[in-house]
């Protein structure tokens, strides 16, 4: 089975036939289409059309491919998951989610929709949090569906929705802390917002710093040229990748001697050292069950 990564994921207009067409060759984790604010309204619907040739097209076998879809308080949202789900998407992105309810509707059609096309992998929800209310209700949204794989964290929509300008970013300290946090607890993907200024590579590189110093696990890119800079910072260092190997490999030999506990290097290993070390391996493409 693949392990999906969030290093980076990669926005593309769904409109752009040559940009869907080369969507996924950038080396992005996974990659977004957009049918949303990328897509001006009398466009909808010829995106939705255009999506729903090329999708068949795409090499994805390196690439988890998620599209984002209209909100679900309008017909467009409806008419762009019907559309999509049977193009065995790996997840559908839901903008501006505010509720658990929203969430467990969209689980029911997906699953109507599923049983229909005769899809047997899971269709993954994503679900963005971009207003005060979803914020508040993040815990729950979290936790609404097992379909509900990661939490997103959409700054440009809740400045607005908060009344704040782009520079005040001490204002988003907390919403954001209460979206990293609802994730983690569901034991979810956590993913940053994108850094808009393409031709600032060294704030890309602060900006995907901090959140992974946060424990986000991955961040939204708007162009190809930010994928190598978001990728590289959420790669483990090699040293990082040794021990992860060490700590693994000696949790097998004393778990066979039926200890849980043990020590490396002098320090304790117990089962969250483990299970971090897990996480890296598998960011490094690494099976920990070989080891």
């Amino acid at each position: 089975m693949r392990i999906k990564k969030y290093r980076s994921m990669l926005y593309v207009p769904g409109n752009n036939p040559a940009m869907v067409q080369q969507a996924t060759i950038y080396g992005a984790d996974s990659v977004l289409l957009d049918l949303e604010d990328a897509i001006a309204p009398d466009e909808k619907d010829a995106a939705r059309d255009l999506l729903r040739h090329h999708i068949p097209l795409l090499d994805r076998e390196n690439c988890v491919l998620t599209v984002r879809v209209n909100g679900l308080d309008t017909p467009l949202g409806e008419q762009d998951v019907r559309a999509m789900v049977p193009l065995q998407l790996d997840a559908i992105r839901v903008p501006k989610v505010e509720s658990a309810a929203a969430m467990q509707q969209l689980d029911a059609l997906i699953t109507e929709l599923e049983r229909e096309h005769g899809i047997t992998q899971p269709v993954e929800i994503h679900a963005m949090i971009e207003t005060a209310k979803g914020v508040m209700n993040a815990a729950d949204i979290a936790t609404s569906t097992p379909r509900i794989s990661a939490l997103t964290f959409g700054a440009q929509d809740l400045l607005a929705d908060l009344g704040l300008r782009r520079t005040d970013r001490a204002g988003l300290a907390f919403p954001r802390g209460q979206i990293l946090m609802a994730a983690k607890a569901a034991r979810l993907h956590v993913l940053d917002t994108p850094f808009i200024d393409i031709e600032d590579e060294d704030g890309l590189r602060a900006s995907a710093e901090e959140a992974k110093s946060l424990g986000f696990t991955g961040k939204a890119v708007i162009n190809p040229r930010q994928i190598d800079i978001v990728n590289q910072v959420f790669s483990p260092s090699p040293e990082e990748v040794t021990h992860a190997i060490r700590v693994v490999g000696s949790f097998n030999a004393h778990k066979a001697a039926g200890n849980g506990v043990f020590a490396l290097d002098g320090k304790m290993v117990d089962r969250p050292v483990v299970e971090q070390a897990i996480t890296v391996l598998r960011l490094a493409d690494i099976d920990p069950a070989t080891l």
